[in-house]
């Protein structure tokens, strides 16, 4: 069992934990070891669900190179296939709705810089139109034109689409963006004047956030996985 394959299965794991998983309707992935293909759960598990040998091994043209279940998800495939090809830096993609994260997504101002969690995407988000469910390959093709140079996109009253160079980062975003929509959302509901901090502070701020420390990410993921096994310690 390859160290990729086991880290996002934790992955699953700990978005189940955080409540970010929506049912069977979201989808995780990571690019495996050859470069041209990546893991992905089979469609229809809960996250709480997905372990290592669970799951799927799909290459860019959607043809099953490993797992017992032959069944993905279509929009998931064309997300995370359209990505990894255009994009040889991203090796985890997670896509989440979590209702802070749609609603975020569908103000006109998207994202604010409310919080600290916030500054970490400050000149650094895209946006994405909604256009229905991910069904074609044109539409997979926009999803990269919109991400940009970005890691982190907001799909207009859908979600997120947060990507990494490896696990961990891809995990590290999508904490401080889930965050940064919940505390925006507690700002806007208590209908009161709010401040903005100015232009020179959040982009001081985004830059020695993200600069923080070397292996964006690498810190917070070994906490996680002492949680982790923790849990399960105590099951």
């Amino acid at each position: 069992m390859t160290k990729q394959r086991q880290d996002l299965a934790t992955a699953y794991q700990i978005i189940s934990y955080l409540g970010l998983d929506d049912h069977t309707y979201t989808h995780l992935s990571a690019r495996a070891e050859d470069g041209c293909s990546y893991y992905m759960y089979p469609f229809g598990l809960r996250f709480e669900e997905v372990e290592a040998h669970s799951l799927l091994r799909i290459s860019f043209e959607g043809e099953i190179l490993e797992g017992k279940d032959n069944n993905y998800n279509l929009t998931g495939y064309l997300t995370h296939s359209s990505l990894y090809k255009a994009r040889a830096d991203i090796n985890a993609i997670f896509h989440i709705h979590s209702p802070a994260t749609v609603a975020v997504s569908a103000l006109q101002e998207g994202l604010l810089p409310l919080s600290q969690w916030a500054l970490h995407f400050y000149n650094c988000l895209s946006y994405h139109s909604y256009d229905s469910l991910l069904l074609k390959d044109e539409q997979g093709t926009k999803l990269v034109e919109d991400l940009g140079n970005y890691y982190v996109m907001l799909l207009r009253h859908h979600g997120a689409l947060i990507a990494g160079k490896t696990i961990q980062e891809a995990m590290f975003y999508t904490y401080h963006l889930q965050q940064a929509c919940q505390a925006q959302c507690m700002v806007l509901s208590m209908q009161r004047p709010f401040i903005i901090p100015d232009e020179k502070t959040c982009s001081q701020a985004a830059k020695e956030l993200l600069s923080f420390e070397n292996d964006l990410g690498t810190r917070d993921w070994q906490a996680w996985i002492r949680l982790m096994e923790r849990l399960k310690q105590s099951t």
